[in-house]
């Protein structure tokens, strides 16, 4: 299979395990020893979380000979089913990749039923070439071209969510105390948060547990929705992991307390969205924040603004992967809806917080709770390192609401199919993650598009049945 771009610059598995990680897998069975069964876990092209369960005592096969997983994986739409149109299924002979343990991610999962420990692993070729249509083999060729410039992405994520009442059409959790009002957000509310705090305390701990750097709980814009920020990381491919492993984390500790989690990018029509917000700061090979520099720090990061812009339309089949996440551009919906930028405000696509100068970063804010973290992230550096490599100039910044501005910029599409015929045509896109990657991907998306086009909704059978 071929390979993406910067590729080769990446650490290459052997049939023979990850160096040193035979150590982590027996020091956890020494500390673990109750543990009934181990979660390999391979997220797939859309996020979704795949694999096997197996015992503990086969833990070393995931770090040393590997776990066969098919490399048609990577080839499934949203629903699980094989999209012929990939290329990697029976026509291939349907072969099995090896999957490998992600050194550091073998830890517990304190919300399980029973003694359980989670894995997360990624997919290598015989020769241990690691796959390339795996999104942390993405992320990682775009992360090569930034090694190779002298630079390291520092990254944090912050993820949206609502609490959802047993009986999902019903809509958000209420709270536990009697709130007045038409829609009661509560925003920024100590009062919403102290209605959950059972759910938010195992949610603090288990991420202590698995190592997930949580920083804040907020309650947002909508009745029931709380936003979660992770603190940043200067190791790109493990601030995505956080966020994948959070998703999961908080998913299982608010089913467990009886209501349920949803990352939908828009799951109600008349509230606000789930955004997935990145904040990106660069380092030079001195450690050094790029974007510091009250002359040329600026000027770097005008550059990387601008990057960002001009290819928001190209990767936003990235940054919104569902059918549904296109809901939520939608004006006054707190989500942007053109491809902007300005300082401390949040209608804008890319914001520049205030900051101090050695935290100075971009703010991207397009992307939907229930995106692939690792693909969007990619997609996000791809259009800093574009801005950079080319010197681009951002347009002006927007002054108040960009969603009553007239000059706000290109709107974004709210049509899945542009999006995914952009990302598709995109050579800018091609280059950062491999046309390869880029023709898998568009098929996916396209299918997916294709079964909710045919579908009947309700509305219509109610209207006109």
């Amino acid at each position: 299979a071929a390979s993406g771009p910067g590729f080769h610059d990446t650490a290459r598995m052997t049939p023979h395990g990850l160096p040193a990680a035979r150590d982590e897998a027996t020091a956890f069975a020494t500390t673990h020893p109750d543990i009934e069964v181990v979660e390999y876990l391979l997220a797939d092209t859309n996020g979704v979380i795949r694999g096997k369960w197996g015992p503990l005592k086969g833990l070393d096969k995931a770090y040393e000979g590997g776990i066969p997983l098919p490399y048609s994986t990577f080839g499934f739409d949203v629903w699980g089913r094989e999209v012929e149109a990939t290329g990697l299924h029976i026509e291939t002979g349907d072969k099995d990749g090896m999957c490998f343990a992600v050194p550091g991610t073998l830890v517990p999962v304190p919300w399980a039923a029973r003694p359980s420990a989670q894995v997360l692993m990624r997919m290598a070729e015989p020769d241990g070439t690691p796959f390339f249509v795996d999104p942390r083999t993405v992320l990682e060729g775009v992360l090569a071209q930034f090694a190779a410039r002298g630079l390291t992405p520092v990254v944090a994520f912050e993820l949206e969510f609502y609490l959802l009442d047993p009986n999902h059409e019903a809509g958000p959790a209420t709270v536990t105390h009697d709130a007045l009002g038409p829609d009661r957000p509560q925003m920024y509310s100590i009062a919403e948060l102290a209605a959950h705090e059972p759910l938010f305390a195992e949610i603090t701990a288990a991420a202590r547990a698995q190592g997930l750097p949580i920083d804040t709980f907020i309650s947002e814009a909508g009745p029931g929705q709380f936003e979660v920020n992770l603190l940043h990381r200067a190791d790109a491919i493990r601030a995505a992991d956080d966020a994948l492993m959070l998703l999961r984390m908080i998913s299982g500790c608010a089913a467990k307390h009886g209501t349920p989690a949803t990352f939908m990018a828009k799951p109600f029509a008349g509230w606000p969205g789930n955004g997935m917000h990145m904040h990106v700061s660069l380092l030079d090979r001195d450690g050094r924040n790029i974007f510091a520099d009250a002359d040329a720090g600026e000027r770097k990061l005008g550059h990387a603004v601008a990057g960002c812009l001009e290819t928001m339309s190209e990767a936003l089949a990235l940054f919104i992967n569902t059918f549904n996440g296109y809901r939520r551009l939608a004006p006054n919906s707190y989500a942007p809806t053109c491809a902007c930028w300005a300082g401390d405000n949040r209608s804008v696509a890319v914001r520049v917080p205030v900051a101090k100068p050695e935290a100075r970063r971009l703010e991207h804010r397009i992307s939907g709770a229930d995106a692939h973290p690792h693909l969007a992230l990619a997609g996000v550096l791809a259009g800093m390192l574009h801005g950079l490599d080319h010197e681009r100039t951002p347009p002006p910044p927007i002054e108040g609401s960009a969603y009553d501005n007239p000059d706000a910029g290109p709107r974004m599409t709210d049509d899945m199919a542009v999006a995914i015929d952009h990302f598709a045509s995109s050579e800018i896109m091609a280059k950062a993650l491999g046309a390869e990657f880029r023709r898998i991907f568009a098929e996916l998306k396209k299918a997916e598009r294709v079964v909710f086009a045919e579908h009947v909704t309700r509305l219509e059978h109610e209207t006109y049945l």
